[in-house]
This record gives structure tokens, C-alpha cells and sequence, in this order.
């Protein structure tokens, strides 16, 4: 499967801040650099989850501007992907994967060093703007006659969705099968089904196109979000640096802003 094309972080919009507290740094990696301490010239490519995109490139804007002559490349997509093409080889510097099972390829691999935990996710229902399903809660994605586009059940936004699905005994069957949670997102803002389940994360990103409709909590599930460098990496300096913005109270912040639990 073809590597996804990077984004460069300076493309992304402003992000406003939330407050949280800060994490520990990784560890067994190379002394950390400061945050707001220069690497040089430095290019380092970051494999990411779908639904860090919006969060990874705005702290990939505030790393260039914190690292003068430093650049930070995107590859978004489906986790499971990721880890796959980083265990055949794929180049890049830093993994930051949508649940821990996914992270555990690249780690069987040899691939990437002791990954930390910097964020959590849950799931929600989201319609159209206009929701032409008139849905109004999860037992109505079993309704007969309903379009209803999931993840793909090897990638963390389909495994979370089936846990969500299975803990209401509900069957549902999808009219697609989507790579990434921003394939289903996208399915449902086009119209091109009533309803989906994606993270709350990606409701909030897409603004007024969608609507989201939420899970009780003792029915919603919940993913965590691990982060490590890649063995491999020539700018592992960079990387780390990279790494500690995530888990800096800065980064934190911003993924708050965007819906992240600590």
C-alpha cells in the first residue's frame, strides 16, 4: 500500500489553546532536547494517526517556528497502515499511532523505541448538517434502510466503533468500509451516507458540516494515543524534540483545544 503523501506543517491553521498539565518525557530515547532549543537544519518525517491531523499540524508549526532551519513532514492515515509500512521499512523519524495494538506492530517490528501514552479519544455518532437520516441516537445506525460508512475494523477507529457497537448489541451493516476515520467523516459531510461513528475529535474539525450525537458513557469506548521514535531515524535529536512538544504543557494544550482527553 503506497506511503501517504506528506503534509508540511506550516499549512495548518492556528489552533486555540485548552489547558492541561504536562506528561513525563520518553523514555530509553537520547538525552531530550528543549522544546524551544534549535536542532539546526533539520527535515524529520512524522507517521500519524488520521485523527491527529488537524493537532500534529499545528504543534509541526510550532516546532518550526520553536526550531529555526527545522522542518516537519506529515504522513497521515490509517494506523494499522502506518505501522505496516514502518515495519517494511518506510523512512521516517517519529510514530504516533491511535491505540496501543497498533503501536505493538512497529514495536514487534524493532521499529520504534519505549512508546508514551500523550493522549486519549472517545467515539461518537455524526450526521450530515442537515441529518437526512433523522438520527438521533446509536440504536438508530441498526435502522433498516440507513447508509452508515465505519472504519475498517483493523484500524482503531473501526476496532473502537465495533466495541461501541457489540457492548449495545447492536448489528449493523455498513454500506462501506472506510481506511481511515477521515474517509468516514468525509462520507457522511458529502452526503454520501446518513451517519457514521468517528472520534468526537474529528466532529469538532469539521465544524459546521456535521453534527455529532453522543454515546453514554457506560455504552462509548475509549482509545489512547501512544507516541515513540523510530530506531532508524537519522535526525533522532529532532525527533525527540519533536516527541517532547507533544508531551510538553504546550502541546497538551493544543490537543485539549481540539477535544483530546489528557
Amino acid at each position: 500500500m503506497p506511503i501517504p503523501r506528506p503534509v508540511t506543517a506550516g499549512a495548518a491553521a492556528l489552533v486555540a489553546a485548552g489547558a492541561l498539565g504536562g506528561c513525563s518525557p520518553l523514555g530509553g530515547a537520547e538525552a531530550p532536547a528543549s522544546p524551544a532549543a534549535s536542532t539546526g537544519r533539520r527535515t524529520i518525517t512524522v507517521f500519524a494517526a488520521a485523527s491527529l491531523k488537524e493537532s500534529f499540524s499545528e504543534l509541526g508549526r510550532i516546532f518550526e517556528q520553536q526550531h529555526p532551519g527545522s522542518t516537519v513532514q506529515f504522513s497521515f492515515g490509517g494506523s494499522s497502515t502506518l505501522a505496516a509500512q514502518i515495519g517494511q521499512g518506510a523512512p521516517a523519524d517519529v510514530f504516533a499511532a491511535a491505540s496501543p495494538a497498533t503501536m505493538r506492530i512497529a514495536e514487534q517490528a524493532g521499529a520504534v523505541g519505549s512508546p508514551v501514552t500523550f493522549a486519549r479519544n472517545e467515539m461518537q455518532v455524526v450526521v450530515a448538517a442537515g441529518n437526512p437520516g433523522r438520527v438521533t441516537r446509536l440504536d438508530d445506525l441498526a435502522r433498516p434502510g440507513l447508509d452508515v460508512a465505519l472504519c475498517d475494523v483493523q484500524v482503531p477507529c473501526g476496532a473502537a466503533s465495533q466495541q461501541v457497537l457489540q457492548a449495545d448489541h447492536l448489528s449493523v451493516s455498513p454500506s462501506s468500509w472506510e481506511p481511515d476515520v477521515k474517509a468516514v467523516l468525509t462520507r457522511v459531510a458529502l452526503g454520501e451516507a446518513d451517519a457514521g461513528i468517528v472520534y468526537v475529535t474529528d466532529v469538532r474539525a469539521a465544524g459546521e458540516s456535521v453534527r455529532g450525537i453522543e454515546i453514554p458513557d457506560g455504552r462509548n469506548a475509549r482509545t489512547s494515543y501512544p507516541i515513540a521514535t523510530l530506531r532508524s531515524s537519522r535526525q533522532l535529536a529532532t525527533a525527540q524534540a519533536f516527541v517532547d512538544l507533544v508531551l510538553s504543557e504546550q502541546g497538551q494544550k493544543v490537543l485539549a483545544a481540539d477535544g483530546f482527553l489528557p
